[in-house]
């Protein structure tokens, strides 16, 4: 087995080998005809060493259960006590070239070559997933973003399948049936032979093969060139693909970025591909995006869900030129190549697609999972120091994606948007197919913008936590303000507020909203912007003017700061938030409202029923979707078990209610309907829950579809008003790969102790693949009475260490989050989890950071509950 020592590259000997070597090139030949297990994989690099490297040695990085043949310079390399990841070689010439020699190994955890089989057609589908360090899981390489060279892809495979890499896919050479001792009867091959990428960096190249099928398009890009598009899925989804729609955002998106980035698209086509058991959204490989397969549609989805794609599709479109075409040195610029993205995608999205209230979205997703991430005890500065692999692997989070775009839109607003691109585009334009480090882009924002912003990267980079804006109005009997006061604190540091102790400066709006009465609605009379800093910032121009009923801070969300309004403004926001006219403004208050339950300063029944009262008028998808992902857990977290219950079944019954008073076919229809059956409860409901999954009762307007069916019926399931029979009815109906995933969460949701240990016990087993293991784990924690999961708090905490040590990265932190006991809500699961995370923090940072995180969510619930 290779141990995690063994996997790991510190940044240390990352900065010694990129200063020995150039690489020049890679020409890797995969054989995909080998049968289920492994591939081959042969790597001819080219390269050469620094002077005072000659005659010392290096190593190369390989993954792979078996040690390959190794030759420099055409002498054989002694391979010896192979640890499964790195290959030593040496004595290094001037000019060297090696040659690796393995079959590497088939994945079904999402990481390297990733294999699954489709049981509609019984076909293999494959794709590559590299970042951060796998692309060592299909071909030998020097596995780091600033050792960029060219990569030439020849791959042999079944001749009736789609292969699919950075460049242009070549006709394929037929060779015939091929036979390998894997596969004695033989495989009916052919070969493709893929031309050079330009000089890229390993981890965004890319294989995706298999019986794909395709549609096809293209555009003309900035520089007069035709630019092939293509959209990819399994053959049994086809039908369900709207590329029109994909290809749409997509010329949307070069039109916009092309524009904004100053220089053309850099790479010769672009392909789009939904791909199954993806672990992350997407993936920015160069010309050769993979995404999740969810985002290929079976029936009707939400709004907010289309959206997402519609973001997801131009973020890693935004990635071509701002993370591929230049890239980040080391991984401590990782939040710089993702937070880029994220603001890019979300500007492009209002600028210049239908989606228009993105910033909406943004604040109500991305500003909300920044602050959550901010406030946990594993908070960090957004440009992290990266040690090694270790570290980068759990920085994929809060901080590194929604707080670092965050701060980009504050550093927009604090240079102006047009000084903000002149910078990005001379950065483009001076570093384009070279790697870079974060001084780089802020020369160049200065050089634009005029502005000192050594201070401002200080403040804003380099130290952790959020800070909290409060509103202080003085007025006269007349109503007259005499004074309005921003207040800003600093977190304390502790477990309550972590951060360091530290005032930013922001640049930030203070909005007046009164009461149009002709229109009954709130509406913004006056807005003012000014720069924030210190303690106390006067908020001078409001001065004189008529006290509003509602004052906001942050109107337009430039900040990032929690904001805290006076009393008399909540008292507004709280009896009239749904007639604030403002999407953007409305979802502030939102998540203000929100923030103050987290924190114990106000009630989860106050915060049920402000969410209940306004949401019927909230339009904004993604911020209903949010608001009801908040209701869910303000019930099952952050009320005692004496309250929930009661709260609860008044929450279903005004569901049921928005859900009848709901437009036929609307978008509130569906996501009152999945929430109602979220929380049911009482026989009536479940028996209306029924009746509707057996198309006994029809809901006006609503696309009864498949995926929907098996969200109702795992709600009937999790009630114990169906079981095994139901469940292996809706799996032979829906006999696909989409089908068994939802049949293995539904069969972990029976709420019997049996069917709660056979779910637990196959994820420790460790034989379930990446997705069937998560989909498992999520219809385990699916449980009416947290007392059916209180035997399984021991469970976790016997086996979470040795499961950390036995898998992957991606499968051990799943196991990790998503077997956390967090429904045993209690101050003896808090402690077990500290005794954990305290007693393996040197040993297993990874999984101390994971359990830590889990616990602070409980440290929330336990005074959230006080509160109530």
């Amino acid at each position: 087995m290779t141990t995690a020592a063994a996997m790991n590259i510190t940044r240390e000997e990352a900065a010694a080998r990129a200063a020995a070597l150039t690489v020049e090139s890679y020409q890797v030949a995969l054989d995909l005809t080998r049968g289920a297990e492994h591939f081959g994989s042969t790597t001819t690099v080219t390269f050469t060493a620094a002077p005072e490297a000659v005659g010392t040695r290096t190593w190369i990085d390989f993954v792979s259960s078996q040690a390959p043949e190794v030759t420099l310079n055409g002498e054989p390399v002694e391979i010896t006590d192979f640890d499964g990841a790195r290959l030593e070689i040496g004595p290094l010439a001037a000019e060297n070239i090696l040659v690796v020699d393995g079959l590497a190994d088939y994945t079904t955890t999402g990481e390297g070559l990733h294999r699954f089989v489709d049981p509609v057609d019984d076909e293999v589908y494959l794709y590559s997933q590299f970042e951060v360090p796998d692309s060592r899981r299909m071909f030998a390489v020097f596995e780091q973003p600033d050792l960029k060279a060219a990569f030439a892809f020849t791959v042999t495979a079944p001749a009736h399948w789609a292969v699919v890499s950075n460049q242009p896919t070549p006709e394929p050479r037929t060779l015939g049936v091929v036979e390998t001792p894997e596969v004695p009867a033989g495989v009916d091959a052919a070969v493709w032979e893929f031309t050079p990428t330009p000089r890229i960096s390993s981890y965004i190249t890319a294989l995706v093969a298999g019986p794909y099928k395709s549609t096809h398009s293209e555009l003309t890009s900035a520089d007069g060139r035709t630019i092939a598009l293509g959209a990819y899925c399994r053959g049994s989804l086809f039908e369900h693909l709207d590329a029109d729609e994909v290809f749409d955002l997509t010329r949307r998106g070069f039109e916009f970025f092309e524009a904004q980035y100053g220089h053309p698209y850099p790479f010769e086509k672009y392909d789009q591909l939904f791909v199954p058991e993806f672990n992350a959204g997407a993936m920015e490989n160069a010309g050769c995006v993979t995404f999740l397969e969810n985002y290929v549609f079976r029936g009707t989805v939400t709004e907010a869900v289309r959206e997402r794609r519609a973001i997801t599709i131009l973020h890693e479109l935004a990635h071509m030129w701002f993370g591929d075409l230049v890239t980040m040195k080391w991984w401590n610029d990782l939040w710089l190549n993702e937070s880029f993205a994220e603001f890019m995608s979300t500007l492009a999205a209002a600028e210049n697609t239908e989606y228009e209230g993105a910033w909406t979205t943004f604040s109500s997703m991305e500003k909300n999972w920044a602050y959550r991430q901010d406030q946990l005890s594993s908070t960090h500065p957004i440009k992290a120091q990266i040690r090694d692999l270790d570290d980068v692997l759990v920085n994929f989070d809060g901080i590194t994606y929604a707080k670092g775009a965050s701060v980009l839109r504050q550093l927009v607003a604090w240079v102006g948007q047009e000084n903000f691109m002149a910078g990005v585009r001379a950065y483009v334009e001076q570093h384009a197919w070279q790697n870079t480090e974060l001084p780089d882009l802020m020369s160049q924002l200065e050089a634009a913008s005029g502005r000192d912003l050594s201070e401002w990267t200080r403040l804003w980079l380099e130290t952790s936590g959020v800070n909290t804006l409060r509103v202080e109005v003085d007025t006269d009997d007349a109503g007259t303000i005499t004074s309005l006061r921003l207040r800003q604190t600093a977190p304390d540091g502790s477990p309550a507020a972590p951060g360091d102790d530290v005032l930013r400066p922001h640049r930030i709006a203070v909005g007046f909203y009164d009461v149009d009465e002709s229109a009954g609605r709130l509406t913004r009379t006056a807005r003012f912007e000014l720069d924030a800093a210190g303690e106390v910032t006067e908020v001078v121009e409001a001065a004189g003017k008529a006290r509003p009923a509602l004052i906001l801070p942050n109107d337009d969300d430039l900040a990032y700061a929690k904001i805290r309004l006076d009393d008399a403004s909540w008292e507004t926001a709280g009896a009239r938030l749904a007639d604030v006219d403002s999407s953007l403004a409305r979802t502030l208050l939102w998540g203000a409202a929100w923030d103050t339950v987290r924190d114990g300063e106000a009630s989860a029944a106050w915060f049920t029923d402000l969410v209940l009262t306004n949401i019927g008028a909230e339009q904004d998808s993604t911020v209903v979707q949010t608001l009801l992902r908040q209701l869910a857990t303000a019930i099952s977290q952050y009320l005692p078990e004496e309250r929930s219950a009661e709260v609860r079944a008044d929450a279903a019954r005004r569901l049921e209610a928005l859900l009848d008073g709901a437009g036929a076919g609307s978008d509130q229809q569906l996501q009152f309907l999945k929430a109602f059956a979220l929380h049911a409860r009482e026989d009536a409901q479940l028996d209306r829950l029924a009746d509707v999954h057996g198309r006994r009762a029809e809901v006006p307007g609503l696309d009864l579809n498949t995926d929907l069916r098996w969200e109702l019926l795992t709600a009937l399931v999790a009630a114990g008003r169906a079981g095994e029979e139901e469940i292996a009815a809706a799996e032979a109906e829906d006999a696909t790969a989409t089908g068994a995933l939802a049949a293995a969460q539904a069969r972990a949701a029976v709420p019997t102790a049996e069917a709660k240990r056979a779910a637990w016990d196959q994820v420790v087993a460790g034989e379930l693949s990446n997705m069937t293991q998560r989909q498992v784990l999520v219809g385990f924690q699916r449980a009416h009475d947290p007392a059916l999961l209180a035997p399984f708090a021991d469970a976790y905490f016997d086996v979470i260490e040795q499961v950390w040590g036995s898998r992957s990265h991606e499968m051990a932190e799943t196991v990790a989050v998503l077997g956390f006991p967090g429904s045993q809500v209690s101050e003896e699961t808090a402690a077990r989890a500290t005794e954990l995370s305290d007693r393996v923090r040197e040993s297993n940072a990874g999984l101390a950071r994971t359990v830590a995180e889990s616990r602070d969510e409980m440290a929330r619930a336990l005074k959230a509950r006080a509160a109530a």
